[in-house]
């Protein structure tokens, strides 16, 4: 359910007002004083909308309208006011005597918020850009840091993988992995029982020792070492 127009929009003028227009609701108003916006156009005798009324006579013919360019305590207003409420314009219009608020927030857009801007002013949160800005930088930083941190964790940690990967592969799974496996294979390696080198000599057509060298007893005898071989 929305509000019910301010009037029929049948036959009602549109565009720019005239100076007869302007001088009969200057007229009505100062004598009858302001009333009820929607009858105002048929006792003044205009073919206008009720709101047109209302914001030709606000803006432009009421007789406390101040006119000119907004003074230096009165821009500074402005902005103590706007920093506290905002873009509520009708509200700063309540605490400026002649200003209408379609004139403050003009001013406003087209003066005031570039004047902050160049002063290093945020317009809509009226703090400090350089402050704003080098909190932005620090949280850049501490965030570079901790993703540093983050990456060099993970790379340990990739390290540390890839070293049991290795482990394991030459050892065998790391539950039966034991200092005494390297002993077993140790003595394995190196020690022979009797019987498997009595078997290995047999093998490959070797006999004891005494057998291996029966035959330099023989040469000894007749003398053959003793001279021809120098012994």
């Amino acid at each position: 359910m929305g509000r019910q127009p301010c009037c029929d929009k049948l036959g009602v003028k549109k565009g720019p007002w005239t100076a007869e227009e302007d001088k009969k609701l200057i007229n009505f108003i100062l004598n009858n004083g302001q009333c009820c916006w929607r009858a105002v156009p048929k006792l003044a005798g205009l073919s206008r909308c009720g709101k047109s009324c209302r914001l030709r006579w606000t803006n432009y013919l009421r007789p406390d309208l101040k006119r000119g360019l907004f003074t230096d305590s009165e821009e500074q207003l402005v902005i103590d006011l706007h920093a506290r409420l905002g873009n509520r314009w009708s509200k700063i219009a309540a605490k400026l005597p002649g200003r209408t608020d379609n004139e403050i927030k003009n001013h406003w857009n087209t003066h005031i918020k570039k004047k902050l801007m160049k002063m290093g002013i945020d317009p809509v949160t009226h703090e400090p850009l350089h402050e704003k800005k080098d909190g932005k930088e620090e949280k850049v930083e501490v965030k570079l840091e901790e993703d540093k941190e983050k990456k060099r964790i993970e790379n340990s940690s990739m390290n540390d993988e890839n070293l049991m990967h290795m482990e394991s592969f030459l050892w065998g799974s790391n539950d039966n992995y034991s200092s005494n496996n390297i002993d077993v294979i140790s003595e394995s390696m190196w020690s022979f029982p009797n019987n498997e080198l009595e078997d290995f000599n047999s093998v490959i057509g070797m006999s004891p020792l005494e057998e291996t060298c029966e035959w330099l007893f023989d040469y000894q005898g007749f003398g053959v070492l003793g001279d021809g071989l120098g012994i």
